[in-house]
C-alpha cells in the first residue's frame, strides 16, 4: 500500500509507492498500447478498463458499451485509494498519512491519436463539465482536501497511451504548490484587499503585451515569470475561487479559448508535449475572497539542469512577451 510522507522542513508531501510500475493513468508503459487496436480507451475495449464511474452517452446506449462520447473510470493502477482507511501516523519529527485517495482517468473522446486542437468545441465542453462534475462528487468525501485535474500528453510528458485522456487525483493533504499560490493571495489581500489573480487580470488586459488570446469571460496570457518557454494561463475573469462553480456560459467560452490556445502551442512548437493542471481551492470555504483558479499549461520543450533542481530558479530562454507576440500573431 502506498503512503503519503511529509518532508519535516519545507513542508513537501510526496507518495511512496509500493509498486514501482504504477502511474497515475493506465499502469505499466507499454509500446504495445500505443497501438488502437489494442488501446484500452477505444471504443470495443471497455471490458480493458474498470467500470465506469460517468459517461456522457448518445440515448439508447448503455453503461460500459462502446457507444460513448466520453468516459470516466478509475485508474487500474490507482497510487491512492479510496477504500483505505485514513490514518494520521508519526515517527518521531516524521508525518506520514495512509494512501487514501482516488485515482481516476478521464477518457476524453472515443477517437484514436487525435490531439486537443482537433477535438471540437463541443467534445472539450464535455470535458470540463466531466472534470466539474467529479470534483462535486468527490468533495462529499471528507477525508478529501483536495482534487487536481491534470493533463500528461505525449511521451515526454509522461503519456502512456496515444489516446486523449486527462487524470484526476484526489487527495487527503493539499499540495504545496497550491498552499504557496495561497499564502501569497492571502498576503496580498491583507495588504490591498484586492485578489491577485484579478489584479493581474486587469494589468495584462491593460498592456496587452503578455495576452495570447481574450474572450468576454477568459483571458490567456503568458505569465510575468514563466518557469518555462510558453507557459500559458488561461485565468476566468470572473472571481471565483472553485474550478466547480464554473457557470455554463463559462464552460462553452472555456472550450473555446483553450482550444485557440492549444492550438496556437501546437502549431508555434510543432505538436509539443505537454502537461496542465487546474488549479482551484482546497475544499472548505474560507478561500473565497482571495484565491482565483485557473489552469497552467506547460509545454514540455525544456529540460531542467542541476541548478534548477538544485536552486528552484528556473531558467527560461524566451520572454514572455516574445512568446506572446509570437502566438498572438499566429494564422489559426
Amino acid at each position: 500500500m502506498s503512503e503519503l510522507r511529509r518532508d519535516p522542513v519545507v513542508n513537501r508531501w510526496v507518495i511512496i509507492s509500493d509498486d514501482p510500475i504504477r502511474s497515475p493513468g493506465i499502469g505499466q508503459r507499454s509500446q504495445e498500447l500505443i497501438d488502437g487496436d489494442h488501446c484500452p480507451f477505444c471504443p470495443g475495449n471497455e471490458h480493458l478498463c474498470p467500470p465506469e464511474i460517468l459517461a456522457n452517452r448518445p440515448p439508447g446506449s448503455h453503461p460500459n458499451d462502446a457507444r460513448w462520447n466520453l468516459r470516466v473510470v478509475p485508474s487500474r493502477s490507482p497510487l491512492l485509494v479510496v477504500e483505505e482507511d485514513l490514518k494520521r501516523l508519526g515517527e518521531g519529527v516524521y508525518d506520514k498519512i495512509t494512501g487514501v485517495g482516488a485515482n481516476e482517468v478521464i477518457i476524453e473522446t472515443p477517437r484514436h491519436g487525435i490531439r486537443q486542437a482537433q477535438m471540437s468545441t463541443e467534445e472539450l465542453e464535455n470535458v470540463f463539465w466531466a472534470y466539474r462534475d467529479r470534483i462535486i462528487d468527490l468533495r462529499k468525501d471528507m477525508r478529501m482536501r483536495y482534487v487536481l485535474i491534470y493533463k500528461n500528453c505525449g511521451a515526454p510528458a509522461g503519456a502512456t497511451l496515444d489516446h486523449m485522456y486527462s487524470l484526476l487525483m484526489a487527495l487527503p493533504i493539499v499540495p504545496r504548490g497550491i498552499l504557496d499560490e495561497i499564502d501569497g493571495a492571502r498576503r496580498h489581500f491583507e495588504y490591498k484587499q484586492r485578489c491577485i489573480y484579478c489584479d493581474v487580470i486587469r494589468q495584462e488586459m491593460q498592456l496587452e503585451t503578455r495576452v495570447v488570446s481574450e474572450t468576454p469571460l477568459f483571458l490567456a496570457i503568458e505569465p510575468f515569470a514563466p518557469r518555462v518557454p510558453f507557459e500559458t494561463w488561461i485565468l476566468p475573469k470572473r472571481h471565483t475561487s472553485y474550478f466547480h462553480e464554473i457557470e455554463p456560459k463559462e464552460v462553452n467560452e472555456m472550450a473555446r479559448i483553450f482550444k485557440d490556445v492549444i492550438s496556437r502551442l501546437d502549431s508555434a512548437l510543432d505538436r509539443p508535449a505537454y502537461n496542465y493542471g487546474i488549479h482551484t481551492a482546497p475544499f472548505g470555504n474560507e478561500y473565497g475572497e482571495y484565491y482565483h483558479w485557473h489552469m497552467k499549461i506547460i509545454p514540455r520543450i525544456a529540460t531542467s539542469t542541476g541548478f534548477e533542481w538544485g536552486s528552484d530558479v528556473h531558467i527560461n530562454s524566451t520572454s514572455p512577451e516574445e512568446a506572446a507576440a509570437f502566438l498572438r500573431n499566429l494564422a489559426v
